[in-house]
């Protein structure tokens, strides 16, 4: 039942929008990811308000998009399998939910950073509205395509 379907069916079947924004997101996850992480290692920084607790919504954040942009790799290249769908659509979801500890955190980091640091947070912070902001634009496509509520 697994398949691998010629080029020109990655075009026609719509979910290649929907990987290209998951991996749009999660390409600037990994630049949240790994600037907050950094700061973590640097001494000046390693001690931030808020850091901790961004991380703890940040991890499971980037399990989701990861899962999501799979499922949309797999029904891209011409699985069916409906669970496919349900996956992504849980894993958006979970990733959304996620993604408001992500902020709290961020905003908390940006309240106790110093004026050397804070333009580094506002700039991870500029990252997270990309991650989102694509993350949204993979669901609003999915809605486009009738395939988000047909998955509950």
């Amino acid at each position: 039942m697994y398949y691998m379907y010629p080029y020109p069916y990655y075009r026609q079947n719509g979910w290649a929008d929907v990987f290209t924004l998951l991996q749009q997101s999660l390409y600037a996850e990994g630049m949240v990811c790994s600037m907050s992480t950094q700061m973590l290692y640097n001494p000046e920084t390693e001690d931030l308000k808020g850091n901790t607790k961004m991380h703890d919504h940040l991890v499971p954040a980037s399990y989701h998009r990861v899962t999501a942009s799979g499922s949309a790799y797999r029904l891209t290249a011409g699985e069916t399998d409906p669970y496919i769908v349900t996956t992504a659509v849980s894993c958006i979801k979970n990733a959304q939910r996620q993604d408001k500890g992500v902020r709290e955190g961020l905003q908390i980091m940006k309240e106790n950073a110093n004026d050397k640091w804070r333009p580094f947070v506002e700039q991870i912070i500029r990252w997270q509205d990309v991650a989102e902001s694509t993350l949204t634009q993979a669901k609003e496509t999915m809605q486009s395509m009738n395939v988000w509520e047909s998955s509950q």
